[in-house]
Protein backbone atom coordinates (compact mmCIF):
# COMPACT_ATOMS: atom_id res chain seq x y z
CA UNK A 1 0.00 0.00 0.00
CA UNK A 2 1.11 3.81 -0.93
CA UNK A 3 2.46 5.38 1.88
CA UNK A 4 3.88 9.34 2.68
CA UNK A 5 6.96 10.11 1.46
CA UNK A 6 7.70 13.58 0.87
CA UNK A 7 6.59 17.07 2.49
CA UNK A 8 4.20 18.39 2.85
CA UNK A 9 2.83 15.47 4.62
CA UNK A 10 -1.26 16.34 5.20
CA UNK A 11 -0.74 17.28 1.06
CA UNK A 12 0.48 14.10 0.64
CA UNK A 13 -1.98 11.94 2.88
CA UNK A 14 -5.04 13.68 1.79
CA UNK A 15 -4.32 13.22 -1.82
CA UNK A 16 -3.55 9.50 -1.19
CA UNK A 17 -6.63 9.25 0.56
CA UNK A 18 -8.45 10.96 -2.51
CA UNK A 19 -7.03 8.36 -4.36
CA UNK A 20 -8.46 5.51 -2.67
CA UNK A 21 -11.72 7.13 -2.48
CA UNK A 22 -12.14 7.28 -6.34
CA UNK A 23 -10.44 4.09 -6.65
CA UNK A 24 -13.30 2.95 -5.35
CA UNK A 25 -12.18 1.34 -1.66
CA UNK A 26 -14.86 3.02 0.01
CA UNK A 27 -18.44 3.93 -1.18
CA UNK A 28 -20.80 6.56 -0.88
CA UNK A 29 -21.52 7.65 2.82
CA UNK A 30 -19.26 4.90 3.69
CA UNK A 31 -17.39 5.50 6.99
CA UNK A 32 -13.31 5.74 7.34
CA UNK A 33 -11.14 3.76 9.62
CA UNK A 34 -10.12 5.11 12.71
CA UNK A 35 -7.33 7.53 12.47
CA UNK A 36 -5.08 5.25 14.09
CA UNK A 37 -5.61 2.78 11.32
CA UNK A 38 -5.27 5.78 8.98
CA UNK A 39 -2.09 7.03 10.17
CA UNK A 40 -0.25 3.23 10.11
CA UNK A 41 -1.97 2.75 6.43
CA UNK A 42 -0.32 5.94 5.41
CA UNK A 43 2.76 5.85 7.70
CA UNK A 44 1.99 9.23 8.71
CA UNK A 45 0.81 11.03 12.44
CA UNK A 46 -2.04 10.93 13.31
CA UNK A 47 -2.43 14.85 13.26
CA UNK A 48 -1.19 14.39 9.79
CA UNK A 49 -4.41 12.49 9.05
CA UNK A 50 -6.70 14.67 11.14
CA UNK A 51 -5.24 17.67 8.79
CA UNK A 52 -6.05 15.23 5.49
CA UNK A 53 -9.51 14.59 6.82
CA UNK A 54 -9.68 18.56 6.91
CA UNK A 55 -8.63 19.23 3.73
CA UNK A 56 -10.97 17.03 1.83
CA UNK A 57 -13.74 18.04 4.26
CA UNK A 58 -13.32 21.41 2.50
CA UNK A 59 -13.59 19.91 0.12
CA UNK A 60 -17.07 18.19 0.57
CA UNK A 61 -14.82 15.56 -0.36
CA UNK A 62 -15.84 14.31 3.78
CA UNK A 63 -17.57 14.78 6.88
CA UNK A 64 -17.19 14.09 10.41
CA UNK A 65 -19.94 13.15 12.82
CA UNK A 66 -19.48 13.84 16.28
CA UNK A 67 -19.02 10.61 17.97
CA UNK A 68 -19.06 8.71 14.76
CA UNK A 69 -16.38 9.24 12.60
CA UNK A 70 -15.67 10.29 8.71
CA UNK A 71 -17.69 9.50 6.38
CA UNK A 72 -17.97 9.82 2.76
CA UNK A 73 -20.23 12.12 1.46
CA UNK A 74 -18.90 12.98 -2.55
CA UNK A 75 -17.04 10.87 -5.19
CA UNK A 76 -16.51 13.95 -6.93
CA UNK A 77 -14.43 17.13 -5.59
CA UNK A 78 -15.98 20.29 -6.49
CA UNK A 79 -13.00 22.39 -8.14
CA UNK A 80 -10.43 23.68 -5.88
CA UNK A 81 -11.38 27.04 -4.63
CA UNK A 82 -8.14 28.89 -5.86
CA UNK A 83 -8.19 27.46 -9.28
CA UNK A 84 -11.69 28.73 -9.38
CA UNK A 85 -10.06 32.68 -8.51
CA UNK A 86 -6.99 31.73 -10.48
CA UNK A 87 -9.29 31.29 -13.77
CA UNK A 88 -11.41 34.73 -12.89
CA UNK A 89 -11.12 37.33 -14.68
CA UNK A 90 -10.76 41.03 -13.20
CA UNK A 91 -13.84 42.02 -13.96
CA UNK A 92 -15.24 38.49 -11.84
CA UNK A 93 -12.85 39.58 -9.23
CA UNK A 94 -14.18 43.20 -9.07
CA UNK A 95 -17.93 41.91 -9.11
CA UNK A 96 -17.20 39.18 -6.05
CA UNK A 97 -15.63 42.31 -4.34
CA UNK A 98 -18.61 44.28 -4.67
CA UNK A 99 -21.01 41.24 -3.41
CA UNK A 100 -18.59 41.01 -0.42
CA UNK A 101 -17.29 44.85 0.47
CA UNK A 102 -20.62 46.36 0.09
CA UNK A 103 -22.34 44.26 2.75
CA UNK A 104 -18.99 44.57 5.10
CA UNK A 105 -19.16 47.81 4.41
CA UNK A 106 -22.95 48.42 5.87
CA UNK A 107 -21.95 45.83 8.89
CA UNK A 108 -18.94 47.97 9.22
CA UNK A 109 -20.55 51.25 10.15
CA UNK A 110 -23.24 49.67 12.38
CA UNK A 111 -20.66 47.75 14.37
CA UNK A 112 -17.54 49.45 14.24
CA UNK A 113 -15.45 50.11 17.80
CA UNK A 114 -13.23 53.18 18.16
CA UNK A 115 -10.56 50.65 18.19
CA UNK A 116 -11.71 49.48 14.34
CA UNK A 117 -12.03 52.93 13.79
CA UNK A 118 -8.33 53.79 14.29
CA UNK A 119 -7.33 51.10 12.37
CA UNK A 120 -9.25 52.45 9.28
CA UNK A 121 -7.76 55.60 9.28
CA UNK A 122 -4.51 54.30 9.82
CA UNK A 123 -4.60 52.09 6.85
CA UNK A 124 -6.00 55.44 4.92
CA UNK A 125 -3.36 57.10 5.84
CA UNK A 126 -0.76 54.58 4.63
CA UNK A 127 -2.98 54.12 1.60
CA UNK A 128 -2.44 58.10 0.65
CA UNK A 129 1.00 57.39 1.65
CA UNK A 130 1.51 54.64 -1.42
CA UNK A 131 0.39 56.18 -4.11
CA UNK A 132 3.96 56.41 -6.53
CA UNK A 133 4.15 52.64 -7.19
CA UNK A 134 1.59 50.20 -8.19
CA UNK A 135 2.40 47.08 -6.11
CA UNK A 136 2.94 49.09 -3.19
CA UNK A 137 -0.59 50.92 -3.90
CA UNK A 138 -2.15 47.96 -4.34
CA UNK A 139 -0.77 46.22 -1.13
CA UNK A 140 -2.15 49.34 0.64
CA UNK A 141 -5.46 49.27 -1.10
CA UNK A 142 -6.17 46.06 -0.27
CA UNK A 143 -4.76 46.61 3.84
CA UNK A 144 -7.44 49.29 3.64
CA UNK A 145 -10.63 47.76 2.27
CA UNK A 146 -9.65 44.58 4.94
CA UNK A 147 -9.59 46.50 7.73
CA UNK A 148 -13.36 47.46 6.82
CA UNK A 149 -14.10 44.39 6.35
CA UNK A 150 -12.65 42.89 9.26
CA UNK A 151 -14.94 46.03 11.08
CA UNK A 152 -17.88 44.07 10.09
CA UNK A 153 -17.02 41.85 12.54
CA UNK A 154 -18.14 38.57 10.36
CA UNK A 155 -15.65 36.09 10.28
CA UNK A 156 -17.02 34.53 7.06
CA UNK A 157 -17.14 37.70 5.23
CA UNK A 158 -13.17 38.25 6.27
CA UNK A 159 -12.46 34.46 5.42
CA UNK A 160 -14.14 35.42 2.03
CA UNK A 161 -12.18 38.65 1.75
CA UNK A 162 -8.61 36.68 2.94
CA UNK A 163 -9.37 33.87 0.12
CA UNK A 164 -9.43 36.32 -2.59
CA UNK A 165 -6.70 38.53 -1.70
CA UNK A 166 -3.82 36.57 -4.00
CA UNK A 167 -6.16 36.81 -6.78
CA UNK A 168 -7.43 40.31 -5.79
CA UNK A 169 -3.92 41.32 -5.71
CA UNK A 170 -2.92 40.01 -9.50
CA UNK A 171 -6.20 41.39 -10.61
CA UNK A 172 -5.47 44.62 -9.42
CA UNK A 173 -2.04 45.07 -9.98
CA UNK A 174 -2.92 43.74 -14.00
CA UNK A 175 -5.92 46.45 -13.96
CA UNK A 176 -3.78 48.99 -13.38
CA UNK A 177 -1.15 48.36 -15.33
CA UNK A 178 -3.62 48.81 -17.93
CA UNK A 179 -5.14 52.03 -16.78
CA UNK A 180 -1.84 53.75 -16.00
CA UNK A 181 -2.86 55.79 -13.89
CA UNK A 182 -4.19 55.31 -10.08
CA UNK A 183 -4.20 56.63 -6.89
CA UNK A 184 -5.12 60.33 -7.83
CA UNK A 185 -6.78 62.54 -5.63
CA UNK A 186 -10.17 62.04 -6.57
CA UNK A 187 -10.23 58.47 -5.48
CA UNK A 188 -8.54 59.00 -2.16
CA UNK A 189 -11.11 61.22 -1.46
CA UNK A 190 -13.91 58.62 -2.19
CA UNK A 191 -11.76 56.51 0.60
CA UNK A 192 -12.09 59.08 2.98
CA UNK A 193 -15.97 59.69 2.48
CA UNK A 194 -16.43 56.17 2.97
CA UNK A 195 -14.23 56.11 6.06
CA UNK A 196 -16.57 59.07 7.85
CA UNK A 197 -19.88 57.64 6.27
CA UNK A 198 -18.52 54.23 8.81
CA UNK A 199 -17.47 56.91 11.76
CA UNK A 200 -20.10 58.43 11.50
CA UNK A 201 -22.69 55.20 11.90
CA UNK A 202 -24.51 55.38 7.75
CA UNK A 203 -25.03 52.18 7.04
CA UNK A 204 -26.63 52.69 4.18
CA UNK A 205 -23.98 55.74 2.79
CA UNK A 206 -20.88 53.24 3.55
CA UNK A 207 -22.13 50.60 1.60
CA UNK A 208 -23.12 52.84 -1.16
CA UNK A 209 -19.89 54.41 -1.42
CA UNK A 210 -18.20 50.98 -1.72
CA UNK A 211 -20.37 49.85 -4.50
CA UNK A 212 -19.52 53.59 -6.04
CA UNK A 213 -16.35 52.65 -6.09
CA UNK A 214 -16.10 48.96 -7.37
CA UNK A 215 -18.24 50.19 -9.65
CA UNK A 216 -16.23 52.40 -11.14
CA UNK A 217 -13.59 50.23 -11.08
CA UNK A 218 -15.35 47.60 -13.12
CA UNK A 219 -16.94 50.68 -15.63
CA UNK A 220 -13.36 51.03 -16.18
CA UNK A 221 -13.00 47.67 -17.70
CA UNK A 222 -15.57 47.44 -19.94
Amino acid sequence: MAQVRRAPLADQAAELLWQRITGGEWALGEKLPGETTLALQLGVGRSTVREAIRQLAGRGVLASRQGAGVYVTALEAPEDWDAVLRKADIVAVIEARIAIETEAAALAAARRTPADLRSIRRALADRAAHRSHIEAHVDADTAFHRTIVAAAHNPVLLDLFDSFTPRLREAMVEMLRIRRSFGDDTDQDAHAEQVEAIADHDEAAAAERSRAHLLTLREALS
